[in-house]
């Protein structure tokens, strides 16, 4: 891709950008969210036409007016929302409107026996041709959309974001699938905020900012620190802001207790939560710290133990009694995506105001004090008005994070924070963070990213098998969390 640049309603997007890929490599695409690397990818897939620019394939310049040219120069683009039909089976996904004919009628025997030759090659043996997709995990769904690229004999394959859904154990499959991929000779485009793949998987890197390119380099030849700062200008180390000492290690007044607490999944659950604390929770996915989370929202409550001052039945209990939970999947629990910025970041107050439990602001902000709001969170741009669908992954979480400041709640649980979430955004999501725990805030975070937990975190306890496996004071090494995750330690 030679001088690519794409305009939307007059603004632009991409200036110049160029890219190179070769046969067998892994070349990373990184960048803030909103620096242009979707929109790049989408022009190689056919989505888009450039306003400016080149591809060649090969070689030999393409034009691509529809997806399906682009499918036919073998380009395909695995999305981080797969496009597939759970309730289907395996193989009339992967050779969905390509099925092969005969006699007029599908040939199902064929399109399986492709289906499963295609996962064999994959190294997939826990699924087959006829399983329902909707029974698949996330990274069995992962495996569908490969196979589906490869069965339209892809060269060029675009992954973006392929580990924001999946869990520790589940990120080796696709490691493994990539470099299946790799020996294949097809150019795999990953597009990813977590360095560490970066640095496992890709031999070359491109950076792209406020959508011009920065630099093309060979991961060798780079740090974690210098591609953080050609991404957003500030450096590794000034990701976490420091700890308040006067704070650490538990120092302020309970806000939240737990002891005994159990229902369907957890069991035993010993937990203390204090007033201007980050409390770290980790775990492997399984573990049952989503469920903790739902527990204290009342969502999922505990049904045996104490809770205190209240063990919240439901939801509406636990906002009334100054609980808040930012779920893990922002786009399906947390926000209504074709509502705006301002409906959205009132939608907690308004639910408390008919409730008759009169939140801080009753749910009558006007415009510019939800400006004001949006400005705390650093929503950028901060437009109250604009539907949230059409905000980064960054800004949307941000917006839902604004919709907990509206009722100040004493205890914030925040479920993967940054899940999906660009480096710069993280790092205000943070600033955010330590400032709330100053104020007097307590504050548990759920997160699979270990740097971030440790970096974050005034303790940490691990979950194991829906109970607390042990507790760990800050800073704990990755080893000792994981070594606790897992089972193999004791604390």
């Amino acid at each position: 891709m030679r001088g690519i640049a794409k305009s939307f309603l007059g603004v632009r997007v991409l200036t110049g950008v160029s890219l190179e890929a070769a046969a067998g490599e892994v070349h990373a695409v990184v960048g803030e969210n909103g620096a242009g690397k979707s929109t790049l990818m989408k022009i190689l897939a056919g989505v888009h036409a450039p306003d400016e620019g080149v591809i060649e394939i090969d070689g030999s310049p393409v034009s691509f007016a529809h997806p399906v040219d682009a499918q036919r120069a073998g380009v395909a683009i695995i999305y981080q929302e797969f496009n597939l039909l759970p309730e289907r089976g395996v193989a009339e996904n992967v050779f969905l409107g390509r099925e092969p004919v005969r006699r007029g009628l599908v040939d199902r025997a064929a399109m399986e026996a492709d289906t499963a030759q295609l996962l064999a090659e994959l190294g997939e043996t826990s699924f087959g041709p006829r399983d329902l997709v909707r029974h698949l995990s996330v990274a069995q769904q992962q495996v569908v959309e490969i196979a589906k690229a490869l069965s339209q004999d892809a060269r060029i394959i675009v992954m973006d974001e392929p580990t924001a859904a999946l869990a520790g154990h589940e990120v080796e499959l696709l490691y493994r699938l990539v470099a299946r991929l790799r020996e294949r000779g097809i150019a795999v485009l990953y597009i990813s905020h977590r360095l560490r793949e970066v640095f496992d998987l890709a031999a070359r890197v491109t950076v792209l900012k406020d959508g011009a390119l920065v630099t093309s380099v060979d991961t060798t030849r780079v740090t974690p620190d210098e591609l953080v700062r050609l991404m957003v200008g500030r450096d590794l180390g000034a990701y976490f802001p420091p700890r308040d000492g006067s704070r650490e290690g538990g120092a302020g007044e309970v806000r939240l207790s737990v002891r005994g607490g159990g229902n369907a999944v957890l069991d035993g659950i010993d937990l203390d939560l204090r007033a201007g604390e980050i409390l770290g929770v980790a775990g492997l996915q399984g573990s049952g710290r989503t469920e903790l989370a739902k527990a204290l929202f009342g969502a999922e409550p505990f049904t045996r133990g104490e809770m205190s001052p209240l063990r919240p039945g439901s939801v509406r209990q636990a906002v009334a009694a100054g609980i808040g939970l930012v779920t893990e999947d922002r786009k399906a629990e947390g926000l209504a995506l074709r509502q705006s910025v301002r409906d959205n970041a009132l939608l907690v107050s308004r639910s408390v105001r008919r409730g008759g439990h009169g939140g801080r602001d009753g749910g009558r902000r006007g415009h510019g004090d939800v400006r004001e709001l949006l400005e705390a969170v650093r929503l950028q741009p901060p437009h109250p008005d604009q539907e949230v669908r059409y905000l980064s992954g960054g800004n949307q979480q941000k917006v839902v994070l604004a919709k907990w400041m509206t009722v100040a709640p004493r205890v914030m649980v925040l479920d993967e924070p940054t899940r999906g979430v660009d480096v710069g955004a993280k790092a205000a999501i943070y600033d955010l963070m330590r400032g709330l725990a100053k104020d007097g805030m307590a504050i548990m975070m759920i997160s699979s990213e270990l740097p971030e937990l440790i970096g974050m975190s005034d303790r940490v306890v691990v979950m194991r098998d829906g109970r607390i496996a042990g507790e760990l004071p800050a800073g704990p090494s990755e080893e000792t969390v994981m070594r606790l995750a897992a089972g193999e330690v004791s604390s």
